[in-house]
């Protein structure tokens, strides 16, 4: 029976709060810093899941969000090749509904089921985003999540799943629309949320002989904290039962949600135990898992949802998120616009600047990056081993400050780091405080964006501090 092998999370550091100026909102919130998006997210997350383990396992690769950078391009291919995952792999986009995180999970499943794949790694993403000052806004936040649907050593098995699709206009965002859109409160609420999923998990229920009271967790879409809890009763869920959704933590974090709420019920749950997904949708799609004896050692190097919540640091004003995720005018930057990119040069370089591949020299064994075809120390030509770099701990050699740079976050830090086991790289540094940056400090790869030109999304990898 197919089932989880392993889970991996992300969670922005960056959050706004109480202590946010000109926050009005009593909670938290996680929010994309402004070189992040669900493609970066969702390879963050994927990292997270893939430790340990060897990725020339994996067979395919499907990736769900509802905020895809490219409307015609496909994103899982792109984060495919920045894990460094095998080409002769099957992918796709499962993209434009809130379930459809939970609809990979089925396609991973059934593909597992069939045979046609051992090992489907399931990611999902989203950062979504509401008007300032609108309703919606403190409900939703940012974030990824990462499974891997498996055939073997399963640490939590899919027992059943159910799906109801019937069309809905309630929440909704078209293609030239930056924030989402929604309809009145009561129609989107009564109509849509509290109807169709207490129709879709009663049936479920019933289809399967099961009760509330045969499941440890219930997991859950919802609008707000009011409605979650409003869903529960009316579903039969004790307070125990139910999966604290991270409202006034993280937030709804669309295609994400139910997946990353999955991760954080898993990181406790203990063999025996039942979990109940719910996701809501155009639809809603219903899971059932248990968890076997190998759940707890699922755990064993993954940050997962915990570690990323107790890492993080509240923005001091509100201008700052807005100038990330450009809802305010900026002054341009004094210096020239960036170039296109080359799409025959990004092509050409797709090892170096996406999969992040260092060389190692087979006669004198030294690691250098970039690549090059002779080798610095022994001069022997085209004798070497490709080796990923993208999980390997670094070290700041040293670094400087650019307070002209344009860049919205002001003073670029470039670094040029050390790599454990050799190789050294320059490159810039990003989720940093400029007070704790410091030769020595101890950094780890993050896949970002640099820029966007000519509708080009530049990726490429910066360093950050090791996230404690």
């Amino acid at each position: 029976m197919p089932g989880i092998r392993s889970y991996g999370a992300y969670i922005p550091k960056y959050r706004l709060g109480p202590e946010t100026a000109g926050w009005t909102y009593r909670g938290e919130k996680a929010v994309a810093n402004f070189d992040e998006d669900s493609i970066t997210m969702a390879v963050a997350a994927g990292t997270d899941c893939l430790k340990g383990l060897d990725r020339s396992l994996v067979d395919g690769i499907l990736f769900a969000t509802t905020t895809p950078p490219y409307l015609e391009k496909q994103s899982a291919a792109l984060i495919a090749t920045a894990l460094d995952l095998r080409r002769d792999i099957s992918s796709a986009d499962v993209t434009n509904v809130l379930r459809a995180g939970t609809t990979a999970i089925r396609m991973a499943s059934e593909a597992v089921e069939s045979g046609h794949a051992k090992n489907v790694l399931v990611l999902a993403a989203d950062c979504r985003m509401a008007a300032p000052r609108d309703p919606l806004e403190p409900s939703l936040g940012a974030g990824a999540a990462a499974l891997l649907i498996s055939s073997e050593d399963v640490a939590a098995e899919i027992e059943a799943v159910h799906s109801v699709t019937e069309n809905m206009l309630d929440v909704w965002r078209s293609e030239d629309d930056t924030f989402i859109r929604s309809w009145e409160d009561r129609f989107v609420i009564e109509e849509g949320y509290l109807r169709v999923v207490p129709e879709a998990v009663k049936a479920f229920l019933s289809k399967q002989n099961l009760s509330p009271k045969d499941f440890q967790k219930a997991i859950y879409h919802s609008s707000d904290a009011r409605r979650h809890g409003q869903l529960a009763r009316m579903l039969g869920f004790e307070e125990g039962q139910v999966q604290d959704p991270l409202y006034g933590q993280v937030g709804n974090t669309g295609a994400a949600f139910p997946l990353m709420l999955l991760v954080a019920a898993l990181e406790e749950a203990k063999a025996g135990e039942r979990i109940l997904v719910a996701a809501y949708g155009d639809g809603c799609d219903v899971l059932s898992l248990r968890a076997n004896e190998k759940v707890e050692a699922m755990r064993d190097g993954h940050r997962g949802v915990k570690a990323h919540l107790e890492s993080k640091r509240i923005l001091k004003s509100y201008d700052e998120y807005a100038r990330w995720r450009e809802l305010m005018p900026t002054a341009a930057a004094r210096r020239p616009a960036p170039a296109m990119p080359s799409v025959s040069a990004l092509l050409r370089e797709t090892d170096k600047n996406l999969r992040l591949h260092a060389v190692r020299c087979k006669q004198c064994g030294y690691r250098q990056f970039p690549p090059e075809r002779v080798c610095v120390k022994c001069q022997t030509r085209d004798q070497f081993e490709r080796e990923r770099l993208s999980d390997v701990p670094a070290e700041v050699f040293t670094y400087s400050l650019d307070y002209v740079a344009g860049t919205p976050d002001i003073p670029l830090v470039i670094a040029v780091i050390n790599f454990a086991g050799g190789g050294r790289m320059l490159c810039m540094m990003t989720d940093r405080e400029v007070e704790d940056v410091r030769i020595g400090l101890p950094v780890e790869m993050s896949f970002r964006k640099l820029h966007t030109v000519g509708g080009i999304h530049n990726y490429y990898w910066k360093s950050t501090p090791v996230r404690a």
